[in-house]
């Protein structure tokens, strides 16, 4: 298959290169491609959309003062492109959403793969309309509804809490659900299934900092006090029934262990 790849330099992006490229399919990760671009999809079977415009390390949060131009580049920007993926006969698009689309529901939902967007962000707000937009279009598709990804090389998300919690400093508690970039670029490729659904969650772990934090310290034998844990009532948990019935299989804690032996030594990179 012939797989144009939007964001393949970016940290995500670079996960998902990788397991195309695996998998045994031709990746053309569009070097050129800026968001409000319109490129020549001509002969590419799919697309994969995963570059977004936002603050360094900040996603929700991440549209800074310029809320127009966020808009304008991660909105109009994406519904360019998926139009010139429809101009192209391209046959199938997968789309990196984000699990942000339901912060509007209460506390404790169940996140269903077909739940409806309740946005609170402009984060949220753009990925929902740019779901919208792509699954009234005349092309099959899937929206991935990412949560927390995690991973290691310079898109290490912890870097600066293990830094904070082995030199001793405070560490406020915290719980969150958590992805593998790894697991996620799997979740893309299946995806691209011609039994894919519109919209699928991608959620792996409920992690608490204090967990996390324990592993950090077996490993490097620091004996600074661990956070309190946090409370998980609040959460919204994402279902992924829909992924699991595709062969998804992520990787857990088994994988979250392996990983952060590379994600505690700061020369080592993807």
């Amino acid at each position: 298959m012939r797989i144009a790849l939007t964001g393949a330099t970016g940290i995500v992006g670079g996960f998902i290169a990788h397991a195309v490229r695996e998998a045994g399919h031709h990746l053309n990760p569009l070097p050129d491609y800026r968001l409000g671009d319109r490129p020549d999809l001509t002969g590419h079977d799919a697309l994969i959309h995963a570059a977004f415009a936002h603050a360094p390390g900040r996603y929700r949060g991440g549209e800074g003062d310029d809320h127009a131009r966020f808009r304008r580049l991660n909105l109009n920007g994406t519904l360019r492109l998926f139009d010139a993926a429809v101009g192209a006969g391209v046959s199938r698009v997968v789309f990196l959403s984000s699990r942000a689309v339901h912060d509007g529901q209460p506390a404790g939902t169940a996140l269903f793969d077909d739940l409806s967007p309740s946005p609170t962000t402009l984060y949220g707000e753009v990925k929902a309309l740019a779901e919208a937009a792509l699954a009234d279009l005349p092309i099959a598709s899937t929206s991935l509804r990412a949560t927390g990804i995690y991973g290691p090389g310079r898109g290490n998300k912890w870097r600066d809490l293990f830094g904070d919690y082995l030199a001793g400093h405070p560490i406020a508690a915290r719980i969150a659900t958590e992805v593998h970039g790894e697991d996620l670029a799997a979740a893309a490729l299946l995806a691209l299934r011609e039994d894919a659904p519109a919209t699928l969650n991608v959620s792996d772990l409920v992690l608490d900092r204090r967990d996390l934090l324990a592993e950090v310290a077996q490993l490097t034998g620091c004996a600074h006090p661990l956070p309190p844990r946090a409370d998980a009532t609040t959460l919204r948990l994402p279902d992924c029934s829909g992924l699991a019935r595709l062969g998804w299989r992520p990787g857990g804690m088994t994988k979250l262990r392996a990983s952060l032996p590379r994600m505690l030594d700061p020369t080592r990179h993807l």
